[in-house]
C-alpha cells in the first residue's frame, strides 16, 4: 500500500480538538501521521494520542532534536511509543539548529553529526535492551538500560539534508527525513541513498487556487527556514545558491521586507503544494514518482478552506 502521511496537531487546533479528525483518518486513506517539534506541540505526546486513536495508523517523528533531550530520556520516550504503538512508531531524530537547541533550549548545539550518528548508535542498543557504557566522540554513558525495552524496537530515521547525513541515514538508519524538496530534489536525494531506503519529506500544501495569497503567505515560510545554515547549505547543494543569495543578503542585513520580495514566485511554486484538492493531490504523486516512499502532508491555512476539510479532500479517499 502506498503511504500517505499526515501532520499532527493540525494547524489552528489542539490534539484534543483534532480527536475525531485524527480517528477518521484511516477511513480517507491515510496511513500515518507525523508529528514535529519547533515551538508547539512536543513531539511525543500527540503520537500517543493518535497510537491509541487511530491503530491503523504509523506513527512518527519528524523530528525530535538529539540536543534537546539527554540520551537516556529520549531512550525512554522512544520505548514508551514504542509499546503504546508496536511495530507502529517510527522514531524521527535530527540535529535541529542553532535557535531551537541553543536559544530555546538552553542546549549546546556542536559537531551535529557527530552528535546525531552518536545518538543514532546508542539508540540502537538502549531499545534493544542492552545495558550501554561507552565513551562516544560527543557524550559518555555509564551503565544506562532502559527498566522496560520494548518488545519491538522502533525503526529510527534520520533528518538528512546532505550527502554526509544522507549516507549516514541509508548506512545505520532505516530511512531519511528530509524537507522543503521540490520533486526534482527528491530524485537527488534519492540518488544518495539508493532505492530501497524509506525516504520521508513534510509537503506543505494550501489548497487554494489564489496563487497570489499562497505564495505571500509562503515566502514568510521560506525565509524562516531557507536562512538557517543547514536549509542555506542543503538548498546550495541542491543547486538554488544563487536564486536564493539575494534573500539570504537582505535577511543578513535586517531588511526583512526586501528578504520576502527576493523570493521568486517560481521558487514558491517548486517547494510549496497549492491549487484546487486534486491539483494538490496529483503534485503529491509526483513526488512520489519521483522517488519519495512517505509524502507527510503539512496543510497551511489560505484561500478560506479551513484545514479539517483540507485535511479530508487532500486524503487519496477522496481521489
Amino acid at each position: 500500500m502506498d503511504r500517505w502521511g499526515i501532520t499532527i496537531p493540525f494547524v489552528g487546533a489542539t490534539m484534543a480538538e483534532s480527536k475525531a479528525l485524527v480517528t477518521e483518518l484511516p477511513d480517507l486513506g491515510y496511513t500515518d501521521a507525523w508529528s514535529a517539534e519547533v515551538n508547539g506541540a512536543d513531539g511525543f505526546v500527540p503520537l500517543a494520542l493518535a497510537a491509541d486513536w487511530a491503530p491503523a495508523l504509523r506513527v512518527g517523528s519528524a523530528i525530535v532534536p538529539v540536543s534537546t533531550r539527554g540520551p537516556g530520556l529520549l531512550a525512554m520516550s522512544a520505548a514508551t511509543l514504542a509499546d503504546l504503538a508496536p511495530g507502529r512508531f517510527v522514531l524521527g531524530i535530527g540535529a535541529s539548529s542553532p535557535v531551537i537547541v541553543e536559544d530555546w533550549n538552553a542546549g549546546r548545539y556542536a559537531a551535529p553529526y557527530a552528535r546525531t550518528r552518536d545518538t543514532l548508535r546508542f539508540l540502537r542498543r538502549a531499545l534493544a535492551g542492552e545495558k550501554v557504557t561507552e565513551k562516544y566522540e560527543t557524550f559518555e554513558i555509564n551503565g544506562f538500560r532502559l527498566e522496560r525495552a520494548p518488545a519491538i524496537p522502533p525503526k529510527i530515521v534520520l533528518a538528512a539534508l546532505r550527502p554526509r547525513m544522507l549516507a549516514l541515514a541509508a548506512g545505520e538508519a532505516d530511512g531519511a527525513i528530509t524537507n522543503w524538496v521540490s520533486p526534482e530534489d527528491v530524485r537527488k536525494v534519492r540518488a544518495e541513498i539508493g532505492p530501497d531506503v524509506e525516504l520521508i519529506a513534510r509537503l506543505f500544501v494550501c489548497v487554494s487556487e489564489d496563487a497570489a495569497a499562497v505564495r505571500e503567505r509562503a515566502r514568510r515560510m521560506l525565509t524562516a527556514y531557507l536562512t538557517v545554515p543547514a536549509y542555506a547549505a542543503f538548498h546550495e547543494w541542491l543547486g538554488r545558491g544563487e536564486t536564493l543569495r539575494p534573500m539570504r543578503e537582505a535577511w543578513a542585513a535586517g531588511d526583512r521586507r526586501a528578504a520576502l520580495a527576493a523570493v521568486p514566485d517560481a521558487l514558491v511554486d517548486e517547494l510549496v503544494v497549492h491549487g484546487d484538492a486534486a491539483t494538490c493531490r496529483a503534485r503529491v504523486r509526483e513526488y512520489v514518482r519521483s522517488g519519495l516512499t512517505t509524502p507527510v502532508l503539512a496543510p497551511i491555512p489560505g484561500g478560506g478552506t479551513p484545514i479539517p476539510r483540507a485535511v479530508r479532500d487532500l486524503a487519496p479517499a477522496a481521489s
